[in-house]
């Protein structure tokens, strides 16, 4: 059984799969899926700590190899040199972006640090994006591979008191569509996925209520399905789609005061 689900996801091709962001716990419970599955895994993340014991549980699990590697993305050029050189080592058929940063308005500030937008724009937005722009074109060439994106339904909706959250998360959403419809005739599938509230750290700093809150676990196994039909979006849980289609339907005076109503005190 664990070999027909690999063989189906990665072209009977045993090669590794490349997953960053496996430092994170959306990450780490990925590759704690596929590892159970008993892939091959090629883990990347910023915790070099966490990403140890990460890699010793995805051996435990029943990784059939883990080679880990260690690095900070906002370091963009070196990032993408990197990949270079790890996909001309050992090609890569299957790769999932799920490196991310959230944060939101600090309280008592009018607007958003400064900085904190432009780390977040370039982690939740530049730095996959490169990424996927690097990957799918090597890919694309060999007419073969699948990028997985890891975004967030907060790209549906213009979240005043996460302005660079949202912001950073709707133009990785973009970029990816694009992507997919670029490299669909090249034999590559790309899969963007817009998950609701997952109970990881982060969230759990960020004060309000985080209705259908997921875990980590069940996140990764219903992505991992995702990726295995080659499903071009995945919205989960489904009632995130619904509420996409709210904001939408919305006018624009009744969709703003909702979004004010919905932040957090002091926000």
């Amino acid at each position: 059984m664990k070999q027909s689900i690999l063989r189906n996801g990665l072209n009977n091709n045993p090669k590794p799969i490349l997953l960053i962001g496996a430092s994170g716990e959306l990450g780490g419970a990925l590759a704690t899926h596929y590892a159970t599955l008993g892939a091959a895994l090629c883990l990347w993340g910023r915790d070099a700590d966490r990403l140890a014991t990460i890699a010793n549980a995805c051996r435990i699990a029943g990784a059939t190899r883990v080679d880990v590697r260690s690095l900070d993305l906002r370091d963009v050029d070196a990032t993408i040199a990197a990949i270079a050189r790890d996909d001309d080592t050992e090609p890569f058929d299957l790769a999932i972006i799920a490196s991310g940063l959230g944060d939101i308005k600090a309280v008592g500030a009018l607007v958003e640090d400064a900085a904190q937008v432009a780390q977040l724009g370039l982690v939740n937005f530049v730095a996959p994006s490169a990424i996927a722009a690097e990957l799918g074109a090597r890919m694309a060439k060999r007419k073969l591979g699948k990028i997985v994106i890891i975004g967030s339904a907060a790209a549906f909706h213009a979240l005043p008191f996460a302005i660079a959250y949202a912001g950073s998360k709707a133009g990785l959403a973009r970029f990816a569509d694009a992507l997919r419809i670029n490299l669909r005739p090249h034999g590559v599938f790309v899969t963007l996925v817009s998950p609701g509230f997952i109970d990881t750290a982060a969230a759990r700093k960020v004060a309000g209520p985080k209705p259908m809150l997921m875990s980590p676990a069940r996140a990764a196994r219903l992505i991992a399905q995702a990726t295995q039909r080659g499903q071009a979006h995945l919205i989960t849980p489904w009632p995130f789609a619904f509420l996409r289609l709210v904001d939408r339907a919305l006018p624009r005076f009744a969709r703003d005061w909702l979004l004010r109503a919905l932040t957090p005190p002091g926000r």
